[in-house]
């Protein structure tokens, strides 16, 4: 039995903070608080449930890591949004995915750099040890709120195109198909990680937020791999789904939550 199944004589025993998580899921499960809206301000909650800001913030921090609402850092909490899909045909590009969800892509490059490639890269593409390779970092977002952090590696016949590209311009998928690059397949692998100091910090979440990671090994469509990429979701505004059935073999989805 979850806080939204409890008889509220249980409820009423409970203390403050989860008293109050309890009316804010309420709020939301009935659309008092509708997807997509800002909540009431500290100030405004503690003055009408009559409290100091130390149980509104427990109550809306709990409500956070549910993934019901977003926000924080300095970002107003709001209600975590509708749930919109996306089909693995566009998944190797978020330029191409978040058009299609009518959202407004962006990004921020911190680093285009060749380099020896990371070993966890360089075992991926196949490399030897030590070998060059050409690595991006960039911040991806959705209308204006950071949403993922991109850490990409490219074998170097494919990544010197970029030196010649804005990459704060779009897709870079894009970009290396326009000049002739091979991507005409992928590998995913998804798990969850803990975002680190940077992370945070890019992402405007506290260190430590759980993150859903996809890591990418984009190959020729004669199976040589030239692409591996370290991407990390902020899950209350975006994750993956699988739907398949007994004729078809399963298609990998990618799900705006907000």
């Amino acid at each position: 039995m979850n806080l939204y199944d409890q008889p509220m004589d249980d409820v009423v025993n409970l203390p403050l903070h989860q008293r109050l998580s309890h009316e804010f899921r309420q709020r939301i499960t009935e659309g008092i608080w509708a997807p997509g809206s800002q909540l009431p301000s500290e100030a405004e909650l503690c003055r009408e449930f009559g409290t100091s800001r130390g149980p509104v913030r427990q109550a809306l921090a709990a409500l956070r890591s549910e993934g019901a609402v977003i926000g924080g850092r300095g970002r107003p909490p709001m209600v975590r949004g509708q749930v919109q899909s996306q089909s693995f045909s566009t998944f190797m590009s978020f330029t191409e995915w978040a058009q299609t969800l009518g959202k407004v892509p962006g990004q921020h490059t911190l680093e285009v750099a060749r380099r020896a490639a990371s070993p966890a890269a360089a075992a991926q593409l196949m490399l030897d040890d030590g070998a060059q390779a050409v690595e991006v970092f960039r911040v991806r977002f959705l209308d204006g709120t950071p949403a993922m952090i991109e850490r990409t590696t490219f074998i170097p016949d494919v990544g010197r195109l970029l030196f010649d590209f804005d990459t704060d311009s779009g897709s870079i998928f894009a970009y290396l198909k326009r000049h002739g690059a091979d991507l005409s397949s992928a590998r995913h692998t998804i798990d969850a990680v803990a975002a680190t100091d940077r992370d945070a910090e890019l992402l405007h979440q506290e260190p430590g937020t759980p993150l859903l990671r996809e890591r990418r090994l984009t190959s020729t469509a004669g199976g040589h791999p030239v692409e591996y990429s370290d991407d990390r979701y902020l899950p209350s505004l975006t994750n993956f789904t699988i739907e398949n059935n007994a004729q078809h073999r399963a298609n990998l989805v990618r799900i705006h939550t907000a």
